[in-house]
């Protein structure tokens, strides 16, 4: 599983995790420049480093997340969020036409949560938000019936 993992997340990385990354930097940056938007530009710098490696991580909300975070991604979806929205669609439409682009086309269209509501999710390996997943295959400690 790992291995394929890392087959996925450089295909990603050559084919459109790059540019995503570095577009992501850069409105992180313009956030922090206009210092009102600094908590979007931690946003942005968040998403950045999830777009450049995506297999194997996915996103949880933060259940200490408290008004703040629901006011900012009321603005940041009116703002930004719609936008990235439908970009990640548009380029999961595109990359699921090709039989290799279609796990591509998957991790676009898991990071639409995020691209739509930044505010109050972290990142975490995939392996920590499935405790116990085995991607199918039995383990020798699980009961057999």
């Amino acid at each position: 599983m790992g291995v394929l993992r890392l087959i996925l997340n450089l295909i990603w990385l050559i084919f459109q995790g790059w540019w995503m990354a570095i577009l992501y930097v850069l409105a992180g940056v313009l956030c922090f420049i206009l210092i009102i938007t600094i908590p979007f530009g931690i946003a942005c710098f968040r998403i950045a480093s999830y777009v450049i490696w995506p297999f194997g991580r996915s996103i949880t909300i933060h259940r200490s997340a408290g008004v703040g975070s629901l006011i900012g991604n009321i603005l940041w979806i009116i703002l930004f969020g719609w936008w990235l929205a439908i970009g990640h669609i548009t380029a999961a439409i595109a990359e699921a036409v090709t039989i290799i682009g279609i796990p591509l086309a998957l991790a676009n269209l898991k990071m639409i949560p995020i691209s739509l509501l930044p505010l109050g999710v972290q990142i975490v390996p995939s392996d920590e938000l499935y405790p116990g997943y085995t991607g199918g295959r039995t383990s020798p400690t699980s009961p057999t019936y």
